[in-house]
């Protein structure tokens, strides 16, 4: 099968402009979108030409406006439209596996509404096998990052090539500067009754900014003209990445696929990036 980027369609603004971000990436990998939309209570077409009403009318609809806006803005992008009866989620995490990147619209949770986690997006993003992209309807029409730059998170507890790999690339196709970000939480020992113990905290910040260079410095090599920024900040990782996505046009994290069984497929992480980060947020698992 040829390379593809999908994109799942619900009708909703967050899917519609899931999907034009999409068609923005398509364009410049030079690759086919396939337009997904999926519903168990889709009917079979009929053998033969019928006068019913046909019960996927509006199905076809939806796909068939979206792809009509989507050539309208790229008209030389190859669009495919397609109907599955099927529960989305497993829809879609079967297309996941056979695309280059999937992209869904995505709410964006605040405040309490953070801790439950039940839509189809995130459900997706915490199995699929290949990266995901999450892009709320905020975004500027047709998902351009523009000079606001990538932002990658980086936590450097194992490898994470994968995630790196997609960074830069990222970067690099769009022309704008990478900002490397990586949190780092005090440990117990460099807390004092007067604050921070500053000979403690100097030591943990230079010792993962070296740690951060090094993870940072082939992928440099092999983008030498590409602007690369490394940013070290002693608070929770969490706590970094969201606020380093604060303007960005694009924030890409990691999600191990190797996790505890009983523990959560999205480490905090990720999670703090899908509900809180304004811009489109990558979501690249890795071992």
């Amino acid at each position: 099968m040829d390379p593809v980027v999908i994109v799942g369609l619900d009708g909703s603004p967050e899917s519609l402009a899931a999907a034009r971000w999409a068609a923005d990436e398509a364009q410049r990998r030079r690759l086919t979108l396939r337009l997904l939309h999926a519903w168990p209570m889709l009917a079979p077409d009929p053998a033969h030409a019928s006068s019913e009403p046909d019960q996927n009318y509006w199905a076809k609809k939806l796909v068939h406006t979206a792809r009509a806006e989507i050539l309208a803005m790229y008209p030389g992008l190859t669009v495919i439209g397609e109907l599955v009866a099927d529960d989305a989620q497993d829809a879609l995490l079967r297309a996941a596996a056979e695309s280059e990147i999937t992209v869904l619209g995505s709410r964006g949770l605040e405040s309490l509404q953070s801790y439950f986690l039940g839509d189809i997006s995130t459900a997706v993003v915490g199995r699929a096998e290949r990266p995901v992209v999450l892009v709320r309807a905020a975004t500027h029409q047709g998902g351009l990052p523009g000079a606001a730059g990538v932002v990658v998170a980086l936590k450097l507890g194992g490898p994470c090539d994968d995630l790196l790999a997609f960074a830069f690339e990222a970067a690099a196709a769009r022309g704008v500067p990478l900002r490397a970000v990586h949190g780092e939480t005090l440990p117990l020992h460099a807390h004092m009754p007067w604050g921070a113990d500053h000979e403690v905290t100097r030591e943990i910040e230079r010792e993962a900014r070296t740690r951060l260079n090094l993870a940072l410095q082939r992928w440099r090599v092999q983008y030498p003209d590409l602007d690369v920024v490394d940013s070290v900040t002693l608070e929770s990782p969490a706590r970094a990445v969201a606020r380093a996505a604060e303007g960005a046009g694009m924030l890409v994290v990691g999600r191990r696929m190797n996790r505890p069984a009983l523990a959560p497929r999205l480490g905090s992480v990720a999670q703090a990036a899908i509900h809180h980060a304004r811009c489109p947020v990558a979501v690249v698992p890795h071992d």
